[in-house]
């Protein structure tokens, strides 16, 4: 029986290593010298600003191939020589050319280096065009394990789309593969088979029918555009259209599903206004007004492209038909549509520098599907839904990234980061200061690329607050809060535990069914009362953990 518990104990010390091995693997990776290529501003990358790109390719179904060129016009920041665009294997760069003549590149990887000729003076305004080819790389899991989708409809006609955030546009096209640098405008031209539509970002500029059995559709962004927002969906599509009359005027809607889908889209993508009505209210106009906004069925679940938001939800209520916050309220809504849509605003509108930053896209998005559900249902239905998300809360690891290495934190980015918001906005007290806040982040940067202390500045000075211990403690720790309380000789004495150094957000309570305001620190705060028996009750809409001590 010794020998028998032994080995047990053994075994469960094993485990236990080989579980605290696991999560050592999770919260500190490894990262690689093509890490820091991908995520990194380099020398070749900061010395030049893009401007503007025209993309044009032809996209093969037959042998899965797309190939083609794409013209890079961009400003000099500094003088230097030497340039980095990205294509990732087993994509190739045949060659590239700047003012007729062909230059040298050498490949590190998905890297390419390229030694410029032409003398590259501050302020100059140039252009290159790259010419590449290849079978891109085939995603596994879209949208999270991403690349290109190779697939046919049930009457066996292609269907085709990318897919690329965090892995990164240059898995299909090359380009200035960093978020921190986004194209003023862009031009897509797509040549696929004549018997399908191709439908990219912005607004359809032209479709040319060519001798060789196929057509071209070329698209123009007249905004600025994230590399992983640019895509192509590529189907036998039908399409109808509507228009939203909204706080910048009148928005062109289009909707884009494969043929036998039209009368199920016409009903289900009703949800596409009552979207952009809530989002108006709450976040200000819809920052794409020029490129008009796009719902699009693509052969997987969905993704935020800019003006050209992918929808694969089955045309079902919730998330795949399912709530994902169990309250029921999530079945009031098509999931995707709204929260795709949502990031039009965190993620295409304000966009993270660095991937480390995602939570910005992703807590205020989910977020944004309580508020939907608040416009149309309540506030009480509201926080019920954000609430109800808190089952899939994790603690895993940071919701912060590492930075420079292309690194996302933890996916607590979406229902924690979102129970973070809902805590921010109990702490602001006041509905409509709040929602000030949040339409005030999207005029403040529009069009713009941020980082983390930025949008914390905001909301610090907007809220009136020190807000730094708020977020290092939600963003950048793994802990829940704990108001901790006890009684003594009638006396309420309480602080905050299991937080970060300086944590002393103010929380209301219920004190005998009477509420309050509260201020714990660190230290113990005494409240005297002289109810026996006092219950305490901390307002479920804050994300802490309370804890009586006896």
């Amino acid at each position: 029986m010794k020998k028998y518990l032994s080995f047990i104990c053994f075994s469960l010390l094993l485990c236990n290593v080989a579980k605290a091995q696991g999560l050592l693997a999770k919260t500190n990776p490894v990262f690689t010298h093509q890490d820091t290529l991908r995520g990194s501003i380099t020398k070749e990358r900061a010395w030049w600003d893009v401007k503007y790109y025209h993309l044009d390719i032809k996209v093969n179904p037959v042998d899965s191939t797309i190939s083609g060129s794409n013209m890079i016009r961009y400003q000099v920041l500094e003088e230097y020589n030497k340039m980095q665009i990205d294509l990732q294997k087993p994509m190739e760069i045949y060659k590239i050319v700047q003012e007729g003549k062909e230059l040298k590149f050498q490949r590190d990887g998905n890297a390419f280096f390229v030694e410029l000729v032409a003398p590259q003076k501050p302020h100059d305004i140039k252009e290159l065009t790259v010419f590449y080819g290849g079978k891109p790389k085939i995603a596994v899991n879209p949208p999270w394990d991403g690349g290109i989708t190779w697939s046919k409809d049930k009457n066996g006609k292609p269907f085709i789309a990318s897919t690329c955030q965090g892995l990164g546009a240059s898995v299909w096209w090359p380009n200035k593969d960093h978020m921190y640098d986004e194209v003023d405008d862009m031009q897509i031209s797509v040549n696929v088979p004549k018997n399908l539509t191709d439908v990219s970002n912005g607004r359809l500029q032209s479709v040319v029918d060519l001798k060789d059995g196929t057509r071209t559709f070329t698209w123009y962004v007249s905004n600025p555009i994230n590399n992983y927002g640019v895509n192509i969906n590529i189907g036998d599509y039908v399409s109808f259209s509507e228009v939203f009359h909204g706080e910048k005027g009148d928005l062109d809607c289009d909707y884009y599903v494969l043929r036998d889908n039209l009368e199920k889209a016409k009903i289900q993508f009703k949800d596409a206004p009552r979207m952009l009505k809530a989002f108006e209210h709450w976040f200000g106009p819809y920052p794409f007004y020029e490129d008009s906004y796009k719902l699009v069925e693509a052969p997987y679940l969905g993704m935020e492209h800019q003006s050209s938001v992918t929808y694969g939800n089955g045309f079902k209520n919730g998330y795949r038909g399912r709530d994902l916050s169990g309250t029921g309220w999530g079945l009031k809504f098509d999931f995707i549509i709204v929260h795709e849509s949502g990031h039009e605003w965190f993620a295409n509108n304000i966009t993270y520098k660095d991937i480390a930053d995602m939570w910005i896209h992703e807590s205020f998005t989910n977020y944004s599907e309580s508020l939907f559900v608040e416009y149309y249902y309540g506030k009480e239905a509201g926080a019920e839904y954000a609430r109800g998300l808190r089952t899939k809360i994790q603690n895993d690891k940071p919701i912060i990234g590492k930075y420079n290495v292309n690194n996302e934190g933890s996916s607590d980015m979406y229902y924690k980061g979102a129970n973070m918001l809902h805590t921010l906005r109990q702490i602001v007290n006041d509905d409509e200061k709040w929602r000030t806040i949040l339409r005030g982040l999207n005029s403040t940067f529009y069009h713009q690329t941020v980082t983390t202390k930025q949008i914390e500045d905001f909301l610090s000075q907007a809220i009136g607050l020190d807000l730094k211990p708020f977020f290092d403690q939600y963003l950048r720790d793994i802990r829940i809060p704990t108001f901790e309380y006890k009684f003594k000789k009638n006396k309420l004495s309480y602080r905050w535990t299991n937080c970060v150094v300086g944590f002393s957000i103010p929380v209301k309570v219920t004190l005998n069914g009477k509420e309050q305001w509260l201020k714990p620190q660190a230290e113990w705060t005494n409240l005297p009362q002289v109810a026996k028996n006092l219950k305490v009750e901390v307002d479920k809409d804050f994300y802490v953990n309370s804890f009586e001590i006896k």
